[in-house]
């Protein structure tokens, strides 16, 4: 593993180095970067806006906050808030991110006035009557995958890389996912997600990239299409901060039920 890291870190001050490697290694060298570039920014809150369409494109909408505090040598902690409609105001959904070990998940529901412990086998029922899945909500963690580079494509005008990413944790709703990976950005562009039958779900697209203190890219529109049952989400994020001074106090558990 030593050596492999080794390998990883020369490869970015050496591009040759790329066509040395496997498959395997070329896909979690790209990861790596990913996850390198990504790393520091210590905590975000943003405004959010889910659009909701049925397969008659008929819309329901559902207004939160997210607020992400970045966790080192452990997966993020993600707290989503729900303000509008009514009918979903003050539901939370408190996320600690892992890496192979599975991710904890809690949801707070207002008109029950307890808190929810999401079950493991659970994550990839549909969070909110969206498209997304509980499992697609947590952050991402290099070792939650496995990776395989496919090829280089264009996709709407970026050079991408095509990676494989196959989940190595558990009773995840997915068998693989093929992701397109900006080259400029290190990014993701699109993710198709295949069931357990491996046959093509979801995909997502990701649009609108936006950088933040002079590092951070994020997307402010995210499409995420089942090809399935006809359905779609849209996820609108906006009016990003940073380092707003986040601590583990704002990510409690006992917390949930006081969240504004």
């Amino acid at each position: 593993m030593k050596k492999l890291t080794y390998l990883i870190c020369l490869f970015f001050s050496m591009s040759g180095l790329l066509y040395a490697m496997t498959d395997e290694e070329k896909g979690y060298a790209i990861n790596l970067e990913v996850e390198r570039r990504d790393s520091g920014f210590g905590d975000s809150i943003n405004d959010s806006l889910m659009i909701l369409r049925n397969a008659q494109g008929a819309e329901s909408k559902r207004e939160f906050t997210y607020k992400t505090l970045e966790v080192k040598g452990d997966g993020d902690k993600e707290l989503g808030v729900f303000h509008r409609p009514a009918d979903v105001k003050g539901t939370a959904i408190l996320t600690f991110a892992h890496g192979l070990k599975p991710d904890d998940q809690w949801l707070y529901l207002p008109e029950l006035k307890r808190v929810k412990r999401i079950s493991t086998v659970n994550k990839s029922g549909p969070f909110m009557g969206s498209e997304f899945a509980y499992e697609d909500i947590a952050s991402w963690e290099l070792e939650k995958y496995t990776y395989k580079y496919l090829r280089d494509e264009v996709l709407d005008g970026n050079d991408s890389f095509v990676i494989e990413n196959i989940p190595a944790y558990e009773y995840s709703g997915y068998v693989r996912q093929v992701e397109w990976i900006d080259k400029t950005i290190y990014q993701p562009r699109k993710i198709e997600f295949y069931d357990r039958k491996n046959t093509l779900l979801k995909t997502l697209t990701f649009h609108d990239y936006n950088q933040y203190l002079g590092q951070y890219w994020r997307a402010a529109r995210l499409e995420m299409v089942n090809h399935q049952n006809g359905k779609s989400t849209t996820l609108l994020r906006n009016n990003y901060r940073f380092r707003i001074g986040l601590s583990d106090n704002d990510f409690s558990e006992n917390s949930l039920k006081n969240v504004q």
